[in-house]
């Protein structure tokens, strides 16, 4: 089984119109749905993963801190790229505005 690195992302300014916009009742139901998302596919994850903190950029000239649209992450199992996407079609993330998931392979290090 490989590992797959799901990144949920979301333009910042979407995510705060948004919050500003919602009830506590729709954010409560909202993360009912996320709840019962994770529960039916709670077999594929390696890793719930979770949200997003400030991000800081580290480069050879120093350290900065830059925004970005990623809001969190989790790692999954499956058998191939398509049924690692397959698992996020129906994913909550999705129903926010310009919301999207980005799925990747965590390939071995060459010598491990």
């Amino acid at each position: 089984m490989k590992k797959f690195l799901a990144l949920y992302r979301m333009d910042m300014g979407e995510m705060q119109k948004m919050m500003a916009s919602t009830s506590a009742e729709e954010r409560k139901k909202s993360m009912g749905e996320w709840e019962a998302w994770m529960k039916k596919n709670m077999a594929s994850f390696a890793d719930h993963g979770g949200p997003a903190g400030k991000t800081k950029r580290i480069a050879a000239s120093g350290v900065t801190d830059i925004k970005n649209d990623i809001g969190g992450y989790s790692i999954v199992q499956a058998e191939s790229y398509e049924a690692a996407a397959a698992l996020f079609g129906d994913n909550p993330h999705l129903t926010m505005p310009g919301a999207t998931v980005e799925v990747m392979e965590i390939v071995p290090m060459p010598g491990t």
